[in-house]
């Protein structure tokens, strides 16, 4: 059996508060590469629970974040339909994807980007 890892270096100020984040998939060629934020989820089947760990640095802006979460919604679209061919909730969550970023004003930001 093959085995690979997911590391995670947390790098923490004297409050304990995360300043530097690094992932390793060293069987993928990824070291220490830099993060600025991470949400894992976790299954546990004999409690039927999900588990997570949200953790973000101190230097991460909240428009980052908003961004962020925007993207991961789209993706948790396009993961639950894959996991469960349930097309008609994944445009569910992606319709709500796109009203979250346009209740944050997140596609005008973008055009003005541009």
């Amino acid at each position: 059996m093959k085995e690979s890892n997911i590391k995670i270096k947390i790098e923490l100020d004297e409050n304990k508060v995360p300043e530097k984040l690094f992932w390793s998939a060293e069987s993928e060629g990824i070291k220490n590469q830099k993060a600025d934020a991470f949400f894992l989820s976790l299954w546990d089947k004999d409690k039927k629970n999900s588990l997570r760990i949200d953790l973000w640095t101190k230097d991460m802006k909240i428009d980052e974040m908003k961004v962020f979460f925007h993207q991961i919604l789209f993706s948790m679209a396009e993961t639950y339909e894959r996991a469960t061919n349930d097309e008609k909730m994944s445009k569910k969550i992606i319709e709500f994807s796109r009203f979250f970023g346009e209740e944050l004003k997140l596609y005008d930001v973008k055009k003005n980007q541009d």
